[in-house]
């Protein structure tokens, strides 16, 4: 339980369809929780509220400190991905790893069947394999978050919300008279509430400046940069460099330290690798897959052809070329409302 309206209306909801509930808050990251308020999921006011929320609903509550697993399994791959070149997506390793994997952990201990999260998706079973789709509110939907869930962890899953929209979960809080009704729902990532990643990153002692070089797509160099990190594909903006037309960040070197730069032409790519795949309706995938693919959360999607590959890995071509394709982002495969899986960008094909 974040504190959130959706999580305290889930939680609503299954008590009222009879379960046996038990509220948990996950103490993920403290340094600065009580800088935003209620604006991240483990500051002080937020575990307030969800002490609140369990406390109406006649639920127990636990805090529980799982700062050492979210250090390890996100914090660190978001900084190694950064000084890689790669940009990285926190939130699906922080449901797989963290949330989804320490609370069925903790599910065992309490002897407690399922495990239930305010996500708007929804999860089906199908003779026996767990289908993940996407919530009905396609506004909403956090599907694509989620598409790394093993069988094991789809089984034990419950997504109250799934068939619900934004505002039915906000009159169900409201229903109960639950303090999280009204609460504003933040989009930025729990551990940077300020979208500021690079400072971020220095503060924790995660990335420090070094120099390098900007050069052009023929290798020549046009400025410098005070670190890769600092840069993701597609940047425009702060790349202080004088040139008679717009440049923008094409690639980021990172074995030899550049930041490479271009004409915004040079944004668009049909095809990419992935690697890591994790699919969901099969254990192994059909030769080709005629799919719906998302690059990055807020990508509409586009139609794509998907070949699977030896290792884990996949090949994706698209029907027309994507902007900003950036190594390290999740790329997500969809038929209709389906999940069919989806993979770690590793490289424009």
């Amino acid at each position: 339980m974040s504190g959130g309206v959706d999580s305290s209306s889930a939680a609503a909801l299954l008590v009222g369809q009879g379960y046996e509930v038990i509220g948990i808050t996950l103490r993920l990251w403290p340094q600065g929780c009580g800088t935003q308020g209620d604006r991240t999921c483990c500051g002080p006011e937020a575990v307030a509220d969800a002490r609140t929320v369990c406390h109406n609903l006649g639920m127990p509550f636990y805090f529980l400190d799982e700062e050492p697993v979210f250090r390890q399994k996100v914090i660190t791959y978001f900084a190694e991905e950064y000084k890689a070149g790669r940009t990285p997506n926190p939130c699906v390793l922080c449901n797989e790893h963290v949330k989804f994997a320490q609370l069925l952990k903790r599910a065992d201990l309490l002897d407690a069947e399922f495990i239930a999260t305010g996500h708007f998706a929804r999860v089906e079973n199908h003779d026996g394999r767990y289908w993940l789709k996407r919530g009905r509110d396609l506004k909403k939907d956090q599907s694509y978050f989620l598409f790394t869930l093993k069988q094991t962890q789809l089984a034990r899953t419950l997504f109250p919300l799934g068939d619900m929209t934004k505002a039915e979960s906000r009159e169900i809080s409201r229903t109960h008279a639950l303090p999280t009704a009204e609460k504003a729902e933040s989009m930025e990532i729990c551990f940077v509430p300020d979208k500021d990643y690079g400072k971020f990153l220095q503060q924790e002692n995660l990335v420090q400046k070094h120099i390098g070089d900007i050069v052009d797509l023929q290798g020549r160099k046009l400025g410098e940069h005070e670190g890769i990190a600092f840069y993701t594909i597609g940047q425009r903006r702060g790349l202080r460099v004088s040139h008679p037309e717009p440049l923008y960040v094409l690639d980021l070197d990172a074995e030899h330290n550049r930041v490479v730069v271009g004409p915004a032409s040079h944004l668009d790519q049909d095809e990419l690798l992935v690697e890591r795949c994790n699919w969901i309706p099969f254990e192994t995938p059909p030769a080709s897959l005629e799919v719906t693919a998302k690059i990055r959360y807020n990508h509409l999607g586009s139609p794509a052809t998907v070949t699977p590959l030896p290792d884990g890995q996949a090949r994706v071509k698209f029907t027309t070329p994507q902007r900003a394709i950036s190594p390290g982002q999740a790329c997500v495969f969809y038929q209709a409302d389906l999940v069919v899986g989806g993979g770690w960008i590793k490289k424009q094909a």
